[in-house]
């Protein structure tokens, strides 16, 4: 039975989550939820029904991904693993205090896929970790959530469909816009020919948020951090505190920066509503214009067109400053030649040519994108039905694939042919760039 102050706890959420932003706008942001009221939200369930849950990667959006699907009467956390004890000791203690059992803990992943009572595994690492551990966490009979992007590699991402495709387990990719009603909606409306022909779609990432990062020297690792395991297959360099948690997201060794951190999101609903894949051909533009001497490796500024037979699609993103197309700091338009529909997490509307079709206000966001995408998930894991699932890994292959063709382009400074059939570049420069490179006796998932 519901208490009067669970009640009144359960009002304080929705009006919380009112005048919060779910739709967290920093990539790797959590999606706000006070998790002492998941206790008096669950209800108990059989230990037949039960899904046993582990996480790699308790940071950022790895717990946040947990949080959401705790939200399911069925889940129940078995495992978490972290290479960074504090982080490890300062989740336990959230879940315990949300009335959880303690779960095991592990800073080693295999170990944790070692244990019979987790059926899934969330990956919620930094990029350059997820190709193995979806390929390790599927051979070892699991299911998995893996977040986004799908890997740090053209390599990887072949080889991780490869696991997937040959594998009969679930796989859903964090790619959790796929289970936004409105932006379902909106692409309805792209399909439904009232745009006209579109000639361009356009998606674009203005984060003024992110600010620069300041030059730190190497240090030691804290004493809690196995910065060994930490960086596993990357090459060995000394420890920076700008290279580890949320910042490595701007670093070659283990992320894309921009381009893939929101790229996948934003080009993912951008091919979805061209109905494209891989592009013909693919150049970039830019730099650190804003900030040329910060520590971070990855453009700040960046501009790439993607070449179709009929249509082209634009990525544009720059940090520091909100000022993005249509007045938003982000979102996808397609640009045809009736009208133009312009998407973001917020809602869409249709901005008409002249006298050529009627405007659409603003079709607002309802709910939790990312609540919807782990049931999704859930759903599919208890059905054994992999048709359910909205962002099965060919989804995350497809959007991590154009967005590292972006990154390729940009290193080589050529505009760069794809061939298809030979799944490599037209270019030796580019093709150099396609293959994943591991360290300190880290190997590859072998086909």
């Amino acid at each position: 039975m519901v208490t009067k102050y669970q009640l009144t706890m359960i009002h304080n959420r929705r009006k919380f989550i009112k005048n919060s932003s779910l739709m967290a706008m920093g990539a790797g942001a959590s999606f706000l939820f006070p998790l002492d009221l998941l206790g008096a939200m669950r209800k108990k369930v059989s230990p037949n029904d039960q899904i046993g849950v582990g996480l790699i990667g308790c940071n950022g959006m790895g717990f946040s991904d947990l949080t959401s699907m705790l939200k399911i009467n069925e889940v129940q956390i078995v495992g978490l693993c972290d290479v960074d004890t504090e982080v490890l000791n300062k989740r336990t203690a959230d879940l315990q205090k949300a009335g959880f059992k303690k779960p095991t803990l592990y800073k080693d992943y295999r170990k944790m896929l070692e244990n019979k009572d987790i059926d899934v595994v969330i990956i919620g690492t930094p990029d350059h970790w997820h190709c193995l551990q979806l390929s390790d966490s599927l051979n070892a009979g699991k299911d998995v959530y893996c977040e986004k992007p799908l890997a740090n590699s053209i390599e990887e991402c072949n080889l991780m469909l490869h696991s997937a495709q040959t594998s009969d387990r679930m796989v859903q990719i964090g790619q959790w816009q796929r289970s936004q009603p409105h932006f379902v909606d909106a692409i309805e409306f792209v399909h439904s020919g009232k745009l006209g022909q579109i000639r361009l779609a356009k998606a674009w990432a203005y984060q003024g948020w992110m600010k620069s990062i300041p030059v730190l020297p190497d240090t030691l690792a804290p004493d809690a951090v196995d910065y060994n395991m930490w960086l596993g297959p990357a090459p060995k360099r000394p420890f920076n505190a700008n290279r580890f948690h949320f910042n490595f997201r701007w670093y070659w060794d283990y992320a894309g920066g921009l381009m893939t951190d929101w790229g996948v999101h934003l080009m993912d609903y951008a091919l979805y509503g061209m109905k494209a894949s891989t592009p013909k051909s693919v150049m970039a533009l830019g730099g650190k214009f804003a900030y040329p001497d910060d520590a971070a490796e990855t453009p700040d500024t960046l501009q790439t067109v993607y070449e179709y037979d009929d249509f082209s699609i634009l990525w544009e993103h720059a940090t520091g400053i909100d000022g993005g197309n249509y007045g938003r700091n982000h979102g996808i338009s397609f640009i045809g030649n009736n009208g133009t529909l312009v998407l973001d997490r917020n809602g869409w509307e249709v901005i008409a040519e002249k006298d050529r079709m009627e405007s659409l206000p603003l079709q607002q966001n309802q709910g939790s994108g990312l609540d919807k995408h782990t049931l999704n998930f859930i759903d599919a894991v208890k059905s054994r039905d992999a048709s359910l699932l909205k962002a099965p890994l060919k989804i995350g292959y497809d959007a991590a694939m154009v967005c590292h063709m972006g990154n390729v382009a940009f290193k080589t400074g050529d505009r760069i042919y794809w061939d298809q059939n030979a799944g490599q570049f037209s270019n030796d420069k580019a093709n150099a760039l396609i293959n994943a490179h591991y360290h300190n006796g880290w190997e590859l998932p072998k086909l």
